[in-house]
């Protein structure tokens, strides 16, 4: 039998109503900064259940999981003690997790697992965690391609959404969303949706700010949270290529990191939330994670600050998604539409 860890609220924490909320279409209000929980290659999964705990304890309620990620069972464990304590109530949390690119086609059984795993009735937000249903084993090369691997076909990827409707008609899921998309991919789900996305999870950094997709979300109504907000500097080595720059090390980032006494990451936070992303920094350390839960309560940045940042951009992403190409010859580039128009098979 599995004993549940205790769980206490931290006298140095942060009061959660002081966390700037984002308000989701339906008039949802989803705390504007989460943990994220994917522990990569080098994070024990126990490891990451205690984080979020950990992180609990000390003022978070949204946390960001995702079944992939292999550690939803042991996070429901941190729930149900948090829960089971009496100090925080099921309605204060935000939970999300995703379906896999292998469960396109049976997207009710994925989330009857999820919670199951998550020790939760519904959840609060159920993503596609990407618009490709192509299979990859855990931890392969970025050269691994599966057989079966296909591009993006709108008609393929509206049967998946209808499943992920018909969750929030079951009561299984409060609202529903995407991830990794491009804007001719909304702009076609947009069209065809009878329940639109509610939020749309997206890589976000200084040096990869996405503009064009940023505004494009926020003017359809779309939440935008942010994946990788430091710049992911944790990221497995398969994702690394030798152009991939260092948020963190950049002179402007460094430059308003001293002037607030704070980490350079705590800066990327704070600009996170300053332009009205809601960002998922993942950290199992408790002191970066009640630092970056007290970047968006405290000493925001400055009009000024906020501008330097917004001018170093490099276009730089981390989170290529090689592993999704479809076939021989091709760049990362054409997962993401980059000429305006979808990729063609």
């Amino acid at each position: 039998m599995t004993t549940r860890p205790a769980f206490t609220l931290a006298p140095d924490g942060v009061d959660p109503r002081r966390v700037p909320a984002r308000a989701l279409a339906g008039g949802a209000r989803m705390p504007g900064i989460g943990l994220g929980t994917f522990g990569s290659d080098h994070v024990a999964h126990e490891t990451v259940a205690a984080a979020v705990l950990a992180a609990a304890a000390v003022g978070y309620r949204h946390f960001d999981c995702a079944a992939v990620y292999g550690n939803e069972r042991l996070i429901g464990e941190s729930f149900r003690a948090m829960l089971e304590s009496g100090l925080i109530r099921r309605e204060e949390l935000w939970v999300t997790s995703k379906v896999w690119n292998d469960s396109h086609d049976r997207v009710t059984d994925a989330c009857r697992q999820s919670l199951a795993d998550l020790g939760l009735e519904y959840l609060d937000l159920y993503l596609v965690h990407w618009p490709f249903p192509n299979f990859h084993p855990p931890q392969c090369d970025v050269t691994a391609r599966s057989a079966d691997a296909r591009p993006y076909i709108h008609e393929h990827f509206m049967r998946t959404w209808r499943q992920m409707e018909r969750l929030v008609e079951l009561g299984l899921v409060r609202h529903i969303g995407t991830s990794n998309m491009t804007i001719p991919k909304l702009e076609l789900l947009l069209r065809d949706a009878e329940i639109p996305p509610a939020c749309n999870e997206m890589e976000l950094h200084p040096h990869f700010q996405q503009p064009a997709l940023f505004d494009y979300v926020v003017a359809a109504g779309i939440v935008p949270i942010g994946y990788s907000p430091v710049g992911s500097p944790a990221r497995p080595a398969r994702d690394r290529t030798p152009e991939d720059t260092v948020d963190i090390e950049d002179p402007v980032i460094v430059e308003i990191a001293r002037a607030h006494g704070v980490h350079p990451a705590v800066v990327c936070i704070k600009w996170a939330v300053g332009r009205g992303a809601a960002p998922i920094p993942m950290s199992v350390t408790r002191r970066n994670v009640l630092a970056n839960l007290r970047a968006v309560t405290e000493d925001p940045l400055t009009d000024a600050e906020m501008a330097a940042i917004a001018g170093i951009g490099r276009n730089c992403r981390l989170i290529k998604g090689q592993v999704f190409l479809w076939k021989d010859g091709q760049r990362w580039e054409d997962l993401w539409d980059l000429d305006g128009v979808i990729t063609p098979p």
